[in-house]
């Protein structure tokens, strides 16, 4: 019966098969770029094309990718242009009536586009995001969604969890993961590009925030499947990686949160940046949290500037938003050990209690 299934969803997709754009934005990731583009050829949905972006590789890892791949289209930037602005540039590109963001560290299921594409054609306007499983273990969950900690932490759900079945569902979720999106280019229109402020880190938050604003939400689809290395191939957990997820969440409150909101944060918001700080300090890089805070003292006019065009826009009040905001944060063991993972969650999760009455929603 599952067979047949599988044949009628094909017969279905032929029948009606609009271009889908894939853009796959390159930084030195060696032969895992040509094991992306490979896993793509073989997908049962044929009408795409693929837009390779390089942000200047050293490895030549791009110029291997269209020697080996000559249909793709190779764009080269002629400076490092970090995940946001390397990905709109391919996708200012994009032909296609739906867009997929893809990692090059990634590896994708055959029926991986066929399934994003109908579960959009059942449930309609939003961005949408495959299971993703790690790639030497499949057995392993990396995400089934992504969540929005109240004060701006972002998490995957089930990152690390064994796969039992247990999110088979489909599902709305806080907002999907930046390593596979798939959505249209009309959504992508009304929502706009990649915040080029950010870089890196939390773009995919702030981008799928940002459509909440407008009543677009984001999918999780359990039947789409993409594999990828337990942590990414680029910005592992360095100095960088620490001061950009910082520095952009606190943008991201600031952005989207309303100011009467915001306001009634800010107990909870000192509370919390006191506890960051100290975390920070015992990794060794208090200096790095500092200059992240810099930065955004820095940028406060145009941080002020975007927020009032996401205010413009808005349809959804932060009410709306907030119930579906998380009061804790759920990380794997090997990203922060688990005793001090626990203790930081039952602060966050009393004072996030507390804030909520603040607000009174």
């Amino acid at each position: 019966m599952t067979k047949i299934n599988n044949e009628l969803k094909n017969i279905e997709v032929e029948g009606n098969n609009p271009l889908i754009s894939i853009v796959i934005l390159n930084y030195n990731a060696g032969d895992l770029l040509i094991d992306c583009v490979d896993s793509i050829q073989k997908s049962n949905y044929k009408n795409y094309e693929i837009i390779v972006v390089d942000n200047i590789s050293k490895d030549k890892s791009h110029k291997k990718c269209k020697e080996k791949f000559p249909n793709i289209k190779l764009i080269e930037n002629s400076e490092n242009l970090g995940y946001c602005e390397g990905n709109n540039v391919g996708l200012r590109v994009t032909n296609g009536e739906f867009v997929v963001i893809l990692n090059p560290d990634t590896i994708v299921d055959p029926s991986w586009l066929s399934e994003l594409l109908q579960a959009y054609r059942k449930n309609g306007d939003g961005i949408y995001q495959p299971k993703f499983l790690a790639t030497t273990d499949h057995s392993m969950l990396l995400s089934t969604g992504n969540m929005i900690q109240i004060f701006g932490f972002g998490y995957s759900r089930s990152k690390g969890d064994l796969d039992k079945g247990q999110y088979e569902k489909f599902e709305k979720i806080n907002f999907a993961s930046g390593t596979c999106i798939f959505t249209s280019k009309k959504i992508i229109e009304k929502i706009g590009l990649f915040e080029s402020f950010l870089f890196a880190f939390h773009d995919d938050f702030e981008l799928c925030w940002r459509g909440a604003l407008i009543g677009i939400n984001s999918f999780y689809v359990p039947l789409a499947i993409v594999y990828h290395p337990v942590e990414g191939y680029s910005f592992r957990w360095s100095p960088l990686k620490f001061k950009l997820l910082e520095r952009n969440r606190k943008y991201c409150l600031l952005t989207l949160y309303s100011r009467s909101t915001f306001f009634k944060m800010i107990p909870g918001l000192i509370l919390i940046d006191i506890a960051v700080f100290f975390f920070y300090l015992s990794k060794g890089m208090g200096k790095i949290k500092i200059s992240a805070d810099l930065e955004i003292l820095k940028n406060l006019k145009n941080i002020n500037k975007k927020y009032k065009n996401n205010q413009k826009i808005r349809k959804i009040n932060d009410k709306e938003l907030i119930i579906q905001f998380k009061n804790e944060v759920i990380v794997p063991k090997w990203v922060i050990k688990n005793g001090t993972n626990i203790l930081f969650n039952k602060f966050l999760v009393i004072i996030s209690k507390i804030t909520r009455i603040f607000l009174r929603f």
